[in-house]
């Protein structure tokens, strides 16, 4: 871990935008609002977006009226005279734009980073969460404690709200409470966050940065010139090698996280209370309690894991223990997150549809036992040998369904022979309910029937928040 002054290099661009050429790449949640910015500050704005469709030409319309040029259905040529590109997150390095731009010597940033250098001189410093699964929550965590300790805050970045917005708007913040994805960490290259953590690191979106250890370098950019604390995932190693090779602000500290017994430096878990032992007097010696684990809702291994990370950020700023407490007990998780849908018969159902990787689904599986298992959809690239391997034990059955579903149905029978398996060729939506039908049938009093696909969604459902309505769904017609 390297402190004093950071070196890392920053690609140049314009800090007064007054008749600069700006490219913006994509409309959506991200580039509306950077075209507004820029525009308003001056700069003469070209939107180029991939797609020529309704919602499209309606947000272009918008941006016209403004005095915004927008191209519809062509992202890929670099307008001429261009100087400065702002992308959304998602768009892939690789794409003929950005190569052209790196050619002509064109910077590229994301809208995080416009935001970045767009704030004010008295701007709220980020506290800033990244990682493969548990961003969201953890996020929203933080912001309930910071709120609870009287924090003027909001949840932003890649939970849905615009850090544009938030940043430029009339609102005051005293901090923001930031997620950010791969994606905007590899386009933020100047990015400085008051504190950061990597929850975990597993492969995902090896499909967009090309190799596992160009995922994991994007993600440990959001340790680069933290200047109060670090920190990172004890169960994790990867984690916590990232913060080793980050360029941080002298007196930086890295601090760790664990559901076991905490040493000096770290937050953890003594008797069923969460307690620290980084941001005490005598760190070596002296401890604080700051919840119990019946605090933290719901209390699975993994979300308990997210509430650490959410405290040791809030604790980084300043925050007192009671505010932890406080702001964990007034937590409510999102909808699809290990979210109980009903009891019937004895069986418990629980729908984590967001369990849309391999991570992800081994975290949920862990939680619950014994298990029949509902999985399937989309597998991205990802394997499932070891996810099986490491849940076999727990699982009374299976039921899958997707289009990939066959190398979960592979993976089962190399390492769990003896569990009942239910393969669903129907790909329609009314799946879910023959799915949850064939779930109970193998169940017994006692055991948990878990949506936790491993899969992304879009093969069958527009979305996991859409597959997860079709599991609760289901399952309250079976009650029925």
């Amino acid at each position: 871990m390297g402190s004093g002054q950071v070196t890392s290099s920053v690609p140049s661009g314009p800090s007064d935008f007054q008749g600069k050429h700006v490219t913006v790449a994509g409309l959506g949640v991200s580039g509306v609002p950077a075209a507004k910015a820029l525009h308003a500050r001056g700069a003469i704005v070209t939107v180029v977006n991939d797609g020529d469709d309704a919602r499209a030409r309606e947000q272009a319309a918008e941006l016209e009226a403004l005095g915004v040029t927008v191209r519809l259905g062509d992202g890929e040529t670099l307008p001429e005279g261009t100087e400065l590109i702002v992308t959304a997150p998602g768009w892939k390095p690789d794409k003929p734009l950005f190569l052209a731009a790196g050619k002509a010597g064109v910077p590229v940033w994301g809208d995080v980073e416009l935001a970045w250098r767009l704030r004010g001189p008295d701007a709220a410093p980020w506290l800033a969460v990244t990682g493969t699964n548990g961003k969201t929550t953890t996020v929203r965590m933080l912001a309930s404690i910071l709120k609870a300790a009287g924090l003027r805050t909001a949840a932003v970045g890649n939970i849905g709200v615009s850090l544009l917005d938030a940043v430029l708007g009339e609102e005051r913040y005293d901090v923001l409470a930031v997620e950010l994805s791969s994606y905007q960490l590899h386009w933020a290259p100047s990015l400085r966050a008051h504190s950061a953590v990597v929850l975990n690191l597993a492969p995902d979106h090896l499909d967009w940065h090309g190799s596992m250890e160009a995922y994991a370098r994007d993600k440990g950019r959001v340790y680069e010139g933290n200047k109060v604390a670090c920190v990172y995932n004890v169960a994790d190693k990867a984690t916590e090698d990232l913060v080793r090779e980050a360029d941080v602000e002298e007196g930086c500290r890295a601090v760790g996280f664990t559901l076991g017994t905490p040493g000096p430096s770290q937050l953890g878990v003594v008797d069923g209370i969460l307690v620290d032992r980084a941001f005490v007097e005598n760190r070596h010696a002296n401890a604080q309690e700051l919840a119990e684990v019946r605090d933290v809702d719901p209390p699975a291994p993994h979300n308990i894991a997210n509430a650490l990370a959410a405290a040791a950020l809030a604790r980084a700023f300043g925050v007192p223990a009671s505010a932890v407490r406080d702001g964990l007990r007034a937590f409510r998780p999102d909808a699809h997150r290990i979210s109980h849908v009903a009891d019937i018969d004895g069986v418990a159902y629980v729908d984590d549809s967001k369990a849309t990787n391999t991570h992800a689904a081994e975290a949920s599986l862990a939680s619950y036992e014994p298990i029949v298992w509902i999985a399937g959809g989309l597998a991205k690239g990802a394997t499932f040998d070891e996810l099986v391997a490491k849940s076999a034990k727990r699982l009374r059955g299976a039921v899958l369904i997707g289009a990939d579903r066959a190398l979960i149905r592979d993976a089962l029978a190399r390492h769990a022979p003896e569990v009942p398996v239910v393969d669903l060729e129907r790909t329609d939506t009314g799946a879910m309910l023959q799915a949850v039908t064939e779930a109970r049938r193998l169940a017994r009093p006692g055991d948990t029937v878990l949506l936790a696909p491993a899969c992304a969604s879009m093969d069958m459902f527009t979305n996991y928040n859409q597959r997860g309505d079709a599991f609760a769904a289901a399952v309250r017609e079976l009650g029925a």
